[in-house]
């Protein structure tokens, strides 16, 4: 005689509340991860990013493999001017920030030209830098030293000027970082121990133009107009009508690496345009050798 053998089911018909509290359950946790992606965004856009460090520029302040944080919020965030973005167009606008940039700050920024002798803002490649001078200043290399006109702040990393001012000649200097901005060898033959003096243009400011100091403030005009420069039996041209003077529109800044013999920076391509700053460094939240891998914890949480 066969026992019958009662099977229990464990999987019980779905009612119309558990399906009602399923979905429910599952539009919270979209909206949970919207949420959570928006705010990463937004803290990306409007407050901090984070930047690996790959050379040896910035030594010994920031080493290859730190990890910096920038506070955006200084001197504000940027965003795009328009959806003209999506076309190519990649002109930005700067939100109001906490305050400007000031001297002997770490700067993160867009490199001002990558399209070689023209300042473009290049959105793959990004500097930092330590500013040495703001808009206003009258930025010039004395003996290796870098200096401020009217001002008595030991600018950048000053050990490594000392390098520079023990220079006798082009000799002791690493292949092509002697001649410095605007490579001229007539009127202006700076070099990395003696240079300027270059004024800074600030917002508004009116600048006498000339034959001779239009090799300074070239790229800057283009770039703020669009229009190419020509100079023509002695007298400069923008876009074909004479340019006597001209007013700026954007404040700019003179950066310098903090190992001055051997730093690609304003020494060598000019001024920087406010524009392409994307914030001031503030901390070295982290640091990995980038050959194997390992933390350097000495490092870690490191201020700037």
């Amino acid at each position: 005689m066969k026992i019958p053998i009662k099977i229990k089911s464990y999987f019980k018909r779905p009612t119309r509340k558990s399906v009602k509290r399923f979905l429910k359950n599952c539009l919270l946790g979209v909206l949970v991860l919207i949420f959570a992606m928006l705010l990463g965004i937004s803290v990306r856009v409007f407050l901090l990013a984070s930047f690996v460090i790959p050379t040896w520029s910035m030594s010994p302040t920031i080493m290859p493999g730190d990890f910096v944080m920038i506070n955006k919020q200084i001197p504000g965030p940027r965003i795009f001017k328009s959806w003209d973005f999506l076309n190519g167009d990649f002109t930005m606008k700067r939100l109001g920030g906490y305050r400007k940039i000031r001297r002997n700050e770490v700067i993160v920024f867009n490199f001002p030209y990558s399209n070689h002798y023209k300042l473009d803002l290049d959105f793959n490649v990004f500097y930092a830098k330590r500013c040495v001078a703001v808009a206003g200043d009258t930025f010039y290399i004395d003996n290796g030293i870098y200096r401020v006109k009217n001002c008595c702040d030991t600018l950048g990393y000053y050990e490594n000027q000392l390098k520079v001012s023990q220079m006798e000649s082009e000799q002791d200097a690493k292949s092509g970082t002697w001649n410095c901005f605007p490579y001229d060898t007539v009127y202006y033959k700076w070099n990395i121990k003696n240079f300027g003096p270059l004024y800074v243009p600030a917002a508004n400011d009116t600048l006498s133009i000339d034959s001779l100091n239009i090799k300074l403030y070239k790229n800057l005009i283009e770039y703020e107009t669009s229009q190419e420069i020509s100079v023509v039996n002695g007298t400069v041209l923008l876009g074909g009508d004479t340019l006597n003077r001209y007013i700026f529109l954007k404040n700019y800044y003179f950066v310098t690496g903090d190992y001055a013999p051997d730093s690609h920076d304003s020494r060598y391509w000019g001024l920087l345009p406010e524009d392409h700053i994307a914030g001031k460094a503030f901390i070295i939240w982290k640091s990995q050798d980038r050959n194997t891998g390992k933390y350097n914890w000495k490092r870690f949480f490191k201020s700037l």
